[in-house]
């Protein structure tokens, strides 16, 4: 028994060593649930590994859009600028509405150039499979927990509004007769 922990262990290690670290790890930690082959892998299923790709295309979405906007907003600025225009007239040969594909697309490029070097980083890359290994244990509460929760804070947000609604009103009514207003 203990000679097969051993082993299991050793391949998991050998694997790791071939996958950069904690991904074996990380691609197993999805398939304990018993429906795994020999290898406790299940066939198809990179485990939570792809939260990890959605987060990094998530992220060179929004590069891209941003990277997009903001290169648009500086050619505006620059077309608007006369001493820009007079120096630099291709500035002015595209039409203001023509400028959003050529900026949105070097956006694109920027994204997915920033994508790529992101992934490619060790450092990060060990730190978001590390999150995405830490999330995964996480225990989220059912639906019907959610719901009552919900229920308690929205009931309780209107207790303390009547309270308070209340409070004002009687603190209005004795300064009132106080200074007589």
């Amino acid at each position: 028994m203990a000679n097969d922990e051993n082993t299991e262990r050793d391949e998991n290690e050998a694997a790791g060593s071939d996958l950069g670290g904690d991904e074996a790890s990380l691609s197993t930690l999805h398939a304990d649930d018993g429906s795994a082959g020999e290898e406790g892998v299940v066939p198809g299923d990179i485990g939570i590994e792809r939260y990890v790709h959605v987060a990094f295309f998530l992220a060179g979405v929004f590069v891209a859009y941003v990277s997009g906007k903001t290169l648009a907003g500086v050619w505006g600025l620059l077309a608007g600028t006369p001493a820009v225009v007079r120096n630099a007239p291709w500035v002015l040969r595209l039409a203001e509405d023509e400028r959003a594909t050529y900026t949105m697309s070097a956006g694109g490029l920027i994204g997915v150039l920033a994508v790529l070097t992101a992934l490619r980083n060790a450092n990060l890359r060990k730190w978001a499979d590390e999150v995405a290994a830490e999330l995964y244990k996480v225990h989220w509460p059912d639906r019907e927990t959610v719901t009552n929760g919900t229920l308690v804070v929205l009931a309780g947000g209107m207790f303390a509004i009547v309270y308070v609604g209340l409070l004002d009103r009687l603190w209005s009514f004795i300064t009132n007769l106080v200074y007589g207003i």
